[in-house]
């Protein structure tokens, strides 16, 4: 998953804006963004923050010091350090995919933050909240609480590539006051566009997501 790979695949499946969401952490950032803008692939700042309740929430920011903010304030609450021998090395690269250090975060794990709370924060820098594969038992809102929490201010509700629209307005009727969004959560290049939403925008930021996700000034979500 080198950035310069990445951009390439991304670009050849037709896509023309992705998000970097690593585990628990952004180090990686830099190296993926400047990697789209020589190709003209908008690549946003995300994270894909676990809660404590071991919920995944996918946060998407317009600038990398938003999401840095966010990253600096996981790693405050995260436990223990990484294993390399059981875990492996949590490597940090520049555009060149060149090894410039390594992370000793325990990134594969739950930070020590509710769900809730993780919600607000990114609220809080003007982030896009969305709870991640809702259609999934292991690590979704719904898997662990079994209900979306009264008042939590999230953006949208992430189905993974399994479940198609239909079936998910079908699945969660309860829900159809969010937004719902696929995405292809690539953990390998084969994977990257296996899944994904369209949007109609005036830029490719996160903030023009944001108003897609609740419909407002015209952007939406585009039925495809």
């Amino acid at each position: 998953m080198k950035p310069q790979a990445v951009v390439d695949r991304a670009m050849t499946v037709g896509l023309d804006m992705i998000a970097i969401c690593d585990h628990n952490s952004a180090e990686n950032l830099t190296a993926f963004i400047e990697a789209g803008r020589k190709k003209g692939l908008a690549v946003l700042p995300g994270m894909e923050v676990a809660s404590r309740e071991e919920i995944h929430l996918l946060a998407l920011f317009n600038r990398p010091e938003d999401c840095l903010a966010l990253q600096g304030w996981v790693y405050q609450h995260l436990p223990g350090k990484n294993e390399e021998d059981i875990f492996g090395p949590q490597i940090l690269i520049n555009e060149k995919s060149e090894t410039i250090g390594h992370s000793d975060k325990m990134l594969i794990g739950a930070t020590l933050l509710p769900f809730e709370q993780i919600v607000s924060f990114v609220g809080t820098l003007q982030g896009v909240a969305i709870a991640s594969h809702i259609d999934r038992q292991a690590f979704s809102l719904l898997g662990q609480l079994g209900f979306i929490p009264e008042g939590v201010q999230l953006d949208g509700l992430e189905i993974s590539s399994r479940t198609s629209p239909e079936e998910a307005r079908s699945r969660f009727r309860s829900y159809q006051d969010f937004a719902f969004v696929r995405f292809s959560d690539a953990h390998s290049l084969e994977e990257i566009g296996k899944a994904s939403t369209q949007f109609l925008l005036e830029e490719r930021t996160s903030a023009e997501i944001k108003m897609a996700l609740h419909s407002q000034e015209g952007r939406r979500i585009v039925e495809s």
